[in-house]
């Protein structure tokens, strides 16, 4: 067989099977006719006798199969047609039910008559492709017998049944064979399956030794190379008792795309009764209500605007409701904000601008002319990139490094030279549509319009007001200012025993420990206990998260199997991935063999140095559950606290509650799987830079692989490191005076890097005493996370852009500028940055490791970065809680005011619609409770 480019089999012809029946027909001894068959180009050979018009074949679309006295059709999709004295007599080929073990002596017939005919020669009938046989079939003319002989009944590419001798007997293996025939009843059938069948489930072969039969379903055996390749941590004997599929985590290409049921899933549904969900809903309430309020406040203001403007009382102004479909999105062609219900539209030429904006214009605040801004880097090659000099660009031209490739478009503080236009309201409020070089029409006025009914905010503000008066006492008892219990016991002796981990050594600050549970002994009463930390905007870790799942494997070959057999046909353009290279960030098109081959045994490049690589968007969709079904359901089997990280039906997530009808942002899951080493090498580092979510987020560690370095490399990378910071002190101290003469980098500075350079190994004093605090968690960890609280964002950004020159992003550049420092996602702090962070600002992060298993709880608003120790493969999922959608809030403001094609621009999430259809949800589920 060989294989096509879809993965499917394709069917080999055989030359000398490519043919039709030899037909002969007699009357008595006389051969009337014969029909050789086709030869090699189709064509048919006929030989007629007297008195025979014609032998014909006549084609029919399904098969069929007559049973009489034990006959039973040949399923070759033909109908002989026989015509004997100009009448043509349709005759079907029938032959005998064979028996097992029993050669066929002969076949009787019986015509309408009640004749009898006996003939032999029938043993072709055991085998496929035989000498031919003998079939007695009823033609009736003159009172004749007509006899209808078939030689070699073979179909295209038909080959006999596997045997082998068990017992003396022949025992076939080709079930459905045997089953058509008629050997086997029901319960011989099962118990052929359970005791006889060598079929693999996993490959699907029957030709590789030895099987293990599940005791379990008794109809499941996997092979044993199967169970190397593919279960290298599970034993023959645990398989014996409970095979993969009895498990749920069978990672055959049929279970991995959901060809067949997933049975055994835990945790996959979230199962609330009434008065949990009673309680969710009003708890739901309470956290949205002031955000509501807020919302409903801005639609007051524009509306008293619009009604006073009109001469007009609020009750008496109408409002037009918007014409636009309930799956179009609809955001500000000013902003890019999301525009959710009030906004102000041009009834000429469809320009829309939120209500934010309006406000701007009316006070005369409006950012104008930051234009889009294109983010331009220059390679400068190989050698510069490990400390040698600047390659010329001129040389360079028509040559290009085969390792530095485009780097991705990003954006940058390069203006592109957009017009400016002065965009001011009238004294009663009336805005103007802009001109045409902003989108506009420049001629008509922005009328006030509506996508929801014009009080619908106003009665749902009400209806929230009264449910939440009823349930103040509730609440106030949750969010008393109490000490957590997990913090009380942190003076005793035996720390192992607590659910908190230490991440940060703050003075005067209780925030230090990090609530951490374990995954199995999370019961309902500690979803409270999570809350206490969660609204305070703190991390949370749960730990061992991949063990409440049904145990499906991570490995990246298993998941690029899934993957891959989505698309049968063009499989083939999924054999080459983007992946981004730590060194220069530039992307590349990489073999997936090859890219996994380097994770798990480490790749360098030309000078030895180790080569990090992460996939970019890997699945190429942003739709993972039908890239990777079965991997995506058991993502969100092990996901902790489903009330706030279910997709679907979690209770207290803001994203679940957006109807089905409407443009969904894309929330996840997304996988990142990247390469990494323990040993910081400070440039180059498999790193997710330090950048802030506009959501809450749920990172879980899915796969670990150590990479060790040799000696020989350890040697060569010391020597690169050296090299490094001496370019680093050439260029950001050897270039301050061109600079302007107003450097920000202090004498203190230029000393730490000639400490640098002198100590340019691993171990630094920095690095050292981190890593003996981490020690214990380093070998069993996969990532190095830091999380910046909310509060110490503006002396973070005010470092950032203190130091900023210090850092290298595209082409490993130093950074010449920064439009934001978080946002732009350019920055990777190092130890030593941190240690420098600390002393000048008295900020630090809290700074852990993420162990295989682990899911971290990151809060909307919090800025991180993270460095793999191993190579990885995370999965994240995003979400919204209700606790943090005032900071989603102050995210979406912060971003609406970045340049035009900045990377973080978009108003891609939509808080204001999910807070609205959100108090709706709860709403409309505590009334059907109390009906």
């Amino acid at each position: 067989m060989a294989r096509g480019r879809g993965g499917k089999r394709k069917r080999e012809q055989d030359p000398r099977t490519h043919r039709t029946e030899h037909v002969v027909v007699r009357v008595g001894d006389v051969v009337l006719a014969e029909m050789k068959g086709d030869d090699s180009l189709g064509n048919t050979i006929k030989e007629e006798a007297e008195g025979v018009v014609s032998v014909k074949q006549k084609k029919r679309k399904m098969p069929v199969r007559d049973c009489k006295k034990g006959l039973v059709g040949n399923g070759d999709e033909v109908l002989k047609g026989v015509a004997l004295g100009g009448e043509e007599v349709a005759v079907r080929t029938l032959r005998k039910r064979s028996e097992p073990n029993k050669r066929v002596e002969g076949v009787e017939a019986e015509n309408k008559g009640g004749r009898k005919g006996k003939e032999n020669g029938a043993n072709g009938a055991n085998k496929r492709g035989g000498k031919g046989r003998k079939i007695e079939v009823l033609v009736k003319e003159e009172g004749k017998k007509g006899v209808l002989e078939v030689k070699g009944d073979m179909k295209r590419g038909g080959k006999p049944a596997k045997t082998e001798e068990e017992g003396g007997k022949r025992v076939q293996h080709s079930f459905r064979r045997l089953r058509d025939q008629g050997h086997l009843s029901t319960k011989e059938r099962k118990k052929w399956i359970e005791e006889v069948s060598m079929m693999c489930h996993q490959c699907q072969r029957s030709d590789k030794g030895s099987v293990v039969r599940c005791k379990k379903c008794k109809t499941k055996r996997y092979c044993v190379p199967c169970i190397e390749n593919w279960y290298p941590h599970t034993s023959q004997d645990a398989i014996a008792e409970a095979c993969p599929v009895c498990c749920g985590n069978c990672n055959c290409k049929a279970c991995l795309r959901l060809d067949i049921p997933v049975k055994n899933l835990k945790n996959q549904d979230l199962v609330l009764d009434k008065g949990a969900r009673v309680e969710h809903s009003k708890y739901l309430i309470h956290a949205l209500l002031p955000s509501l309020k807020r919302i409903h406040d801005e639609q007051e203001t524009e509306m008293e605007i619009e009604a006073r403007r009109k001469g007009l009382s609020n009750l008496e102004l109408q409002i037009a409701k918007s014409d636009c479909a309930a799956d179009v999105r609809v955001y500000c062609n000013n902003c890019r904000t999301s525009i959710f219900d009030y906004h102000r539209s041009c009834p000429k030429c469809s320009y829309d601008l939120c209500l934010i904006c309006c406000r701007e214009i009316r006070e005369g605040k409006m950012q104008l002319g930051r234009g889009e801004v294109i983010l331009e880097y220059a390679s400068r090659g190989l050698p510069y990139l490990h400390g040698g000099e600047e390659v010329d660009n001129k040389k360079r031209k028509g040559k290009r490094d085969r390792n530095v490739l485009e780097p991705p478009i990003e954006s940058s503080p390069k203006s592109s030279g957009k017009q400016t236009f002065e965009w001011n309201s009238y004294d009663d409020g009336l805005i103007i549509c802009p001109p045409e070089d902003m989108g506009g029409c420049g001629s008509a006025n922005l009328e006030l319009r509506c996508l929801f009914s014009k009080n619908y905010i106003k009665e749902l503000v009400k209806k929230a007001e009264k449910i939440d008066e009823t349930s103040k006492i509730l609440h106030s008892s949750g969010t008393s200012g109490e000490r957590c219990s997990c913090l009380n016991s942190l003076d005793d002796a035996n720390l192992s025993i607590n659910t908190s981990r230490k991440a940060a050594s703050r003075e005067n600050y209780e925030d230090n420990y990090l609530y951490c549970a374990r995954a199995g002994d999370i019961q309902v009463e500690d979803l409270k206990h999570f809350q206490k930390h969660w609204s305070k905007g703190e991390p949370v870790i749960v730990s061992n998260a991949l063990d409440t799942a049904s145990g499906l494997s991570w490995e990246p070959l298993v998941m690029w199997r899934a993957c891959r057999q989505m698309q049968h046909i063009k499989h083939g353009q999924h054999l080459d991935v983007k992946a981004i290279d730590c060194l220069d960030w530039c992307e590349a098109d990489i073999n997936i063999h090859w890219f996994f081959d380097g994770y798990s045994k480490g790749r360098f490049d030309q000078e030895n140095w180790p080569q990090i690589l992460k996939l970019k968007d890997w699945p190429p969709t942003n739709l993972f559950e039908e890239r990777l079904p079965r991997h995506g359901a058991e993502f969100i089997c092990c996901l902790p606290y489903k009330e706030y990280t279910h997709p679907r039906n979690g209770p207290l997530n803001l994203f679940a509650k957006l109807p089905s009808a409407c443009v969904k942002p894309d929330m996840g899951p997304k996988t990142y799987i990247a390469y990494g080493f323990s040993q910081e090498l400070g440039r180059g580092d498999s790193v997710t830079k330090l950048h802030c979510d506009m959501s809450d987020a749920v990172n879980v560690l899915t796969h670990t692989t150590e990479v060790k370095l040799t000696p020989e490399k350890l040697t060569v990378i010391e020597m690169l490191k050296k090299k490094h910071a001496l370019q680093d002190r050439r260029e950001i101290f050897g270039n301050s005076d061109k600079a302007g003469g107003d450097s920000c980098f202090s004498t203190a500075d230029e000393k730490q890097f000639l400490n640098k350079v002198g100590d340019a190994s691993m171990g630094s004093e920095s690095k050292k005493n981190e890593e003996a605090e981490l020690e214990g968690d380093v070998t069993e960890g996969g990532a190095l996370w830091d999380i910046f609280r909310r509060q110490d964002v503006p002396k973070l950004q005010e470092y950032l852009m203190k130091h900023f020159k210090e850092f290298r992003h595209t082409y490993c550049c130093p950074l010449q500028q920064v439009v934001h420092p978080i946002h732009d996602q350019t920055f990777y702090l190092t130890v030593d940055h941190k240690k420098k962070l600390k002393e000048e600002y008295g900020i630090e992060p809290w700074t852990f490791i993420q162990k295989l298993g682990d899911a971290v709880f990151i809060p909307a608003g919090c800025p991180h970065q993270v460095r793999n120790l191993k190579s990885c493969i995370k999965v994240a999922m995003d979400f919204v809680s209700p606790e943090n959608v005032g900071e989603c809030f102050h995210l979406t403001e912060v971003f609406r005011t970045l340049p035009e094609g900045h990377r973080a621009k978009e108003d891609k999430l939509e808080v204001k619609k999910m807070i609205v259809h959100s108090v709706t949800s709860a709403l409309k589920e505590l009334d059907q409770t109390e009906v």
